[in-house]
């Protein structure tokens, strides 16, 4: 004799269910982890694209010192008017700023 028993319909469909909505669960968590890790990636090239921001930002002040400094020997202290493409020399700044005070 069997001492195996049989399950009714309602347990059956419980037990089905149950295992469908772990299986779901799982799943999802599977997708997050794979969207977490794809989110990952994408943050480590945004954190690389900074820092090559940064370092481009770092040369292109040295650049810019750099020619300030060549120009200063060239034409002395002052400013350029980009518009007229002219140099200001710092003391006929000066002298005009005198007139009117």
């Amino acid at each position: 004799m069997s001492n195996n028993k049989k399950f009714t319909t309602e347990e059956i469909d419980e037990i089905k269910d149950l295992r469908d909505k772990n299986n779901n669960l799982i799943s999802e968590m599977g997708g997050l982890e794979l969207e977490k890790l794809l989110l990952e990636k994408r943050l480590d090239s945004v954190h690389e694209a900074k820092e090559k921001l940064e370092k481009d930002f770092i040369l292109l002040q040295e650049t810019e010192k750099n020619l300030v400094e060549k120009l200063n020997e060239k034409y002395g202290a002052g400013t350029v008017d980009l518009r007229n493409g002219e140099f200001i020399p710092a003391n006929w700044l000066f002298g005009e700023m005198l007139q009117y005070l």
